[in-house]
């Protein structure tokens, strides 16, 4: 009897993750026979329970929060977008045995955007609320549409600093959320935690520009408060992360089965039932 390829996705807390049902659809969807679960994983067992997945034969991993930045240093080989992000939230199991790291979230993120919902980057001003490792691993992608400038926005200036030195771009930039008066922009993506809590960054009137958009990296059953806020300053759309959830996942069944699902129709079913 033929056994059943096994995938999963770690992380602290885990009960909530649309991961396997969203790799369930994409199993069904391609024909790809594989078993997709949802493991709990404190920070302190993640290197055990990661190489005893794999000693039991399991073919890749998907890691979130807390666990990306500890998966960075795992693996033998990182493409060129985890080093860049310097986190991993792909594991492939190799022909030869060895693991490849991956980060998805930044492809998942600019597909949404620009094929989902037909929001264009190029020559276009970004802003980016927050400097830790969801900004981290979405940068490199967004640069790489060349829009005209992108400016990371964070409580801690050194912080944003520190995030456009490791990127080195000139259309690259940090300040801090009180340098942001008098600034407007074509794209307002929030990459801090503050949604979670229902709460919003500090931002001043007149930040969005006309038929300027909004993109939340978080999601949930109601609009978050940052899509509230696109909302109530005119965004032309204002987004969830619902979208990038759905897109990053499926660049890591791709890296893992080399299929490329297709996306809407989970998207449309996970927003039906949400």
């Amino acid at each position: 009897m033929k056994t059943v390829d096994q995938y999963a996705v770690f992380g602290n807390p885990i009960n909530h993750s649309k991961s396997p049902a969203i790799h369930k659809l994409f199993a069904e969807q391609t024909g790809q026979a594989l078993q997709y679960t949802a493991q709990e994983v404190p920070i302190e067992d993640f290197k055990r329970a990661v190489a005893a997945f794999f000693i039991a034969g399991g073919k890749g991993l998907n890691l979130t929060v807390p666990l990306k930045g500890l998966a960075y240093d795992y693996p033998e080989h990182k493409t060129e977008r985890a080093l860049l992000a310097k986190a991993v939230n792909t594991l492939a199991l190799q022909a030869d045995g060895t693991l490849l790291g991956d980060n998805t979230d930044g492809v998942g993120l600019v597909t949404d955007l620009t094929i989902n919902h037909g929001i264009q980057l190029k020559d276009k001003n970004i802003l980016i609320l927050g400097a830790g490792g969801a900004s981290r691993g979405i940068i490199a992608p967004i640069l790489q549409l060349a829009p005209k400038s992108v400016l990371i926005a964070n409580r801690s200036v050194e912080k944003a600093m520190e995030m456009v030195l490791h990127f080195s771009n000139q259309s690259l930039s940090g300040c801090g959320y009180g340098d942001l008066t008098g600034k407007q922009f074509d794209l307002i993506i929030n990459a801090t935690s503050a949604s979670l809590t229902d709460q919003l960054p500090p931002l001043p009137d007149g930040l969005l520009a006309p038929q300027g958009n909004c993109y939340d990296l978080a999601y949930g059953t109601e609009p978050t408060a940052f899509v509230r806020w696109g909302q109530a300053n005119g965004a032309q759309k204002s987004l969830d992360g619902l979208g990038m959830l759905v897109e990053q996942a499926a660049e890591a069944f791709y890296i893992w089965r080399g299929v490329k699902p297709k996306t809407q129709p989970v998207i449309a079913l996970l927003r039906q039932k949400s």
